[in-house]
This record gives structure tokens, sequence and C-alpha cells, in this order.
């Protein structure tokens, strides 16, 4: 199984890079830093079915740090939810995969997201409802570190704690850049893991590209049925193409046509 899932990842690499290429812009350093995150959830843990994108007994998923967005259409796409050709479609006029996800237009994308900090406070009113509706279905929300600067995602771990939501499970793809650079001199965010701690969050600490320790840490949190947990991911910014890993140029930079196929080389 998880040597499967290490193929998926690199197909969904070489998606990510080559959509990007096509639509002259995007955001490959965290949707490349996050791919074994979300194929582990959509490829093994999640409950969902393509054919039924509304599916009431569905897991859920929200993407908090919307400018990734390529991860998770590459990975909705694989997993069925629309030909993979629409890929082809990237922030193209009229097209169903924009710049941000917009969940009006596209099948499997439960919020529309790309102003930061959002997507936790939306899956806590989600697993609320779940909680009131006495559902079983978990929520899995993805953040980026550089997001972690946003307010509004410490309030709503603090909502999420209060409530005792053992139902949803934070994500955050630690890979230590941002936009403008290393976190570390912009916002530092260390100790980490004792402040998701001293919020009262079950913290699971690993390697964001060990598929095995992902997938362990999906099942961690789910057997943890007193608070809500957290997935610190360590993480590399551009993980699998050599010239774009840990460059904070290329939160928000297409590759050229030379630079795609160094990119398509490397992840053979």
């Amino acid at each position: 199984m998880e040597e499967n899932l290490k193929e998926i990842c690199k197909v969904i690499r070489k998606d990510i890079i080559t959509m990007i290429h096509q639509a002259g812009s995007g955001h490959p350093g965290g949707s490349l830093s996050a791919v074994e995150l979300m194929v582990g959830l959509y490829f093994n843990k999640m409950k969902h079915n393509p054919k039924q994108p509304g599916w009431g007994e569905r897991d859920r998923f929200f993407l908090s740090k919307g400018h990734a967005c390529p991860v998770h259409y590459s990975v909705l796409a694989r997993s069925g939810y629309y030909p993979v050709e629409e890929l082809n479609s990237l922030r193209k006029l009229g097209s169903c995969l924009q710049g941000h996800p917009n969940f009006c237009r596209l099948p499997g994308l439960e919020s529309s997201s790309g102003s930061l900090g959002q997507g936790l406070s939306i899956a806590n009113g989600v697993a609320l409802a779940a909680k009131m509706d006495d559902k079983n279905f978990r929520i899995y929300c993805l953040l980026g570190d550089g997001e972690l600067n946003e307010g509004q995602v410490w309030e709503a771990m603090m909502t999420s704690a209060h409530h005792k939501l053992n139902n949803i499970c934070a994500i955050v793809d630690y890979n230590k850049v941002q936009l403008d650079g290393p976190i570390s001199s912009i916002k530092e965010l260390s100790p980490l893991s004792d402040k998701w701690k001293a919020f009262n969050w079950n913290v699971i600490e690993i390697d964001g590209h060990h598929m095995k320790q992902v997938l362990d840490a999906y099942d961690a949190a789910a057997h943890c049925k007193d608070k809500p947990s957290v997935i610190i991911a360590h993480t590399i910014k551009g993980k699998g193409i050599s010239f774009m890993e840990n460059k904070a140029e290329w939160h928000g930079k297409a590759p050229n046509a030379q630079e795609l196929e160094l990119a398509l080389a490397e992840l053979k």
C-alpha cells in the first residue's frame, strides 16, 4: 500500500508543475510540500465517494491555504471526481479550476478558500454540526505555517478545544518558508508543538513526506477521544524538485519550459 501511495505522489507532483506551467501562474512550493499529506488522506484514510460528492456520511476536507489548490485539484481528479484532462484548464477563463478554490463550481470541494486563516473556523462549524446531529464523519483541515500568522487561526484553535471537537484533525504543512522568506525571519512559530499543546490540542509531530508516519498520524488522531488533534508535519517547500526546494521564490511562480523539463526528469 505505501509503495503504491508513493507512486501516486509522483503522479501528483507531475500534475502540479505541469498545470502551473501551462497556466503561466500558480503556487508550486506549498502544493508540492503537501502531496503526501493529501495522498494519504484521499487514497487511504478518508471516507469519500467521487460518484456521490454530496454523500452525507463522507469525511470533510477543508483546504485553508487555498493558494495550494493545484495539489487538491490533482488529487480530486486522480480520485475520480472529474476527468484528469480538466487539469489543463487551471486558471483559464471560464475554468472550474480557479487560482483559488470555488466550491460552487467544482465537485469535491467543501468551501471556497483563499483569504488565509479562515479554514479552521469553517471546519469548527461543520464539526459542531456533526456533533449536534450525532454524525460520525471526520473533518480535516490543512493549514499553511505562514498562515498561522493569522490571529483567527488561534481563536479557532481555542474554539475547537473548548468544545472538545475530537472529530477535527488539523494538519499544519510546516515547510518553514512563506511568500517573503523563512518563517523564522518573519514571525517565528517555534516552539509550535508546545503552543498547540497549550491550547489543549492532541499534538502529533511527524515527517510529512514519510508515508507510514503520515498514515499512522491519521490513525492516532482518529483514536483521540477527548480533544481535537493536530498533525504538525515537517515538510520541504517545493519537495521533489531540487531547484525549488526551500526556495521562497517558488512560492508563487510558474516554471518555464526548460524548468518544467528538468523537473519532470527529476520526478522520473
